[in-house]
């Protein structure tokens, strides 16, 4: 029986923070869709206080792949082991771990070890893993040690919010228009075009175009899934043209929930977000007020959003519903 050879790769970084700051960064994995930039979505599947499963979404080499792995947590000893359990082909088996080895009582170093294997071990296909995996350990690393390094301020620099709506009609129709609700020109506030492009059963890659006051075009392009069955999509932004940044990551979640006496639905719109510290600065200025003032400005802009998504849903489902359609 033929067993392909199994590859190892490792990275690592210097991080200026404390070891257990950085290990909880690295734990909730919750969280990484705002923290790391190839991670596109996380859903908990199982958790007993040390192991957990995950179903995560991820862009590797400009593809949405999807995969189920699960972790074994050691926070004594800063050390996270993953194994991925249902694998996108080729790969046949891939896992590694997390370590975080103080240097100090504000400095860390951080490792990300990989090993995988690949049907027949195709010259191809190696590689293609290869650089998928190094590109991604690069991004995570970076990001984790920008994270990081900031940890004192990291509070005020994550930004989770929602809102809600009640609508008079059934899930379906809701969920339906928030799936397609690209399809809508006005959709997105200030939007002079909107793309959906569905690359996968439930994966939607969203691109959309805005003019700006100044008469500048901004473009921005947002990985979605849907759950219809449970009357949810999580999205997130991965790129956008605007400078500069007031984003350094952003993610939000749309939620049909149907109202327990059966009149209605209420629509919930989840936002969490990441200042860039660049942007901050360069639009409002240095100290904790300019931090505040981006806060309200970010807050507002993803709000109206939201509204207005919001307002065309309920026009679209409460007149399909008068018109008894």
């Amino acid at each position: 029986m033929y067993l392909a050879p199994v590859h190892r790769m490792a990275q690592h970084a210097e991080v200026d923070a404390p070891a257990g700051v950085l290990y909880g960064l690295i734990a909730d994995a919750l969280r990484w869709p705002v923290f790391l930039p190839p991670t596109v979505h996380v859903e908990q599947l199982e958790f007993d206080g040390e192991s957990e499963r995950l179903r995560m979404w991820v862009t590797a080499n400009g593809e949405i792949r999807s995969w189920t792995t699960r972790r074994v947590l050691d926070p004594v000893a800063h050390r996270i082991d993953f194994r991925q359990e249902v694998l996108p082909r080729p790969v046949t088996s891939m896992g590694g771990s997390w370590t975080v080895e103080p240097r100090g009582a504000e400095r860390s170093l951080l490792t990300l070890r990989n090993d995988f294997a690949v049907t027949g071990n195709a010259r191809a296909d190696v590689d293609w893993v290869k650089r998928a995996t190094a590109a991604n350990t690069r991004a995570a690393l970076a990001n984790l040690r920008q994270l990081a390094d900031r940890w004192r301020r990291l509070d005020d620099l994550v930004l989770s919010f929602e809102e809600s709506a009640h609508i008079d009609a059934a899930v379906e129709p809701v969920y339906a228009f928030l799936h397609r609700f690209g399809d809508r020109a006005d959709a997105v506030p200030g939007a002079t075009r909107i793309d959906l492009a569905e690359s996968a059963p439930g994966v939607q890659l969203m691109t959309v175009e805005l003019r700006a006051a100044d008469g500048r075009t901004r473009t921005t392009e947002s990985v979605r899934i849907g759950f219809p069955h449970a009357g949810r999509i999580v999205y997130k932004d991965i790129r956008d043209t605007e400078q500069p940044a007031l984003l350094a990551a952003h993610t939000g979640e749309w939620s049909v929930e149907p109202d327990t006496w059966g009149t209605g639905v209420t629509v919930v719109a989840r936002h969490h977000a990441v200042l860039d510290e660049d942007g901050v600065r360069q639009r409002y200025g240095e100290g904790a007020q300019a931090v505040r003032r981006a806060r309200q400005a970010l807050r507002a802009r993803l709000a109206g959003h939201s509204a207005a998504a919001l307002r065309l849903a309920r026009e679209h489902a409460e007149g399909a519903l008068a018109r008894g359609v």
